[in-house]
């Protein structure tokens, strides 16, 4: 059974850093798209970064020049570098991820269990 599992979120101070990582995991043929959203209460969940396998990345207006995804596609992890952090960062962070299980030819959609940012003024 494949799974996302990610890490790294925690309570941080207005301008600090903190990088997220999430790796897929059971029997996998293939990761296309790997990438972050992120959800505020009462909203919608809403595209942070995303990074196709051999293909350019895609940010969030609001997080550009600021956060940095990236991938190790050996450990089928990906990774989401944030710096200059706002209060307005706080929010569940998920990792979304497009795979191929092994053994099948269907690509299907995995999303990870969610982690916490909290950045503090």
């Amino acid at each position: 059974q494949v799974q996302l599992v990610e890490s790294g979120g925690g309570l941080v101070q207005s301008g600090g850093s903190l990088r997220l990582s999430c790796t897929a995991s059971g029997s996998i043929s293939f990761i296309a798209n790997m990438g972050w959203y992120r959800q505020t209460p009462g909203k919608e969940r809403e595209l942070v970064a995303r990074l196709r396998r051999d293909g350019p990345e895609d940010y969030a207006h609001s997080v550009k020049g600021r956060f940095t995804i990236f991938r190790d596609n050996a450990k089928n992890t990906a990774y989401l570098q944030m710096n200059s952090l706002k209060p307005e960062d706080t929010a569940v962070y998920y990792c979304n991820a497009q795979i191929v299980p092994a053994g099948t030819n269907t690509v299907k959609d995995y999303w990870g269990q969610g982690t916490q940012v909290t950045v503090s003024t």
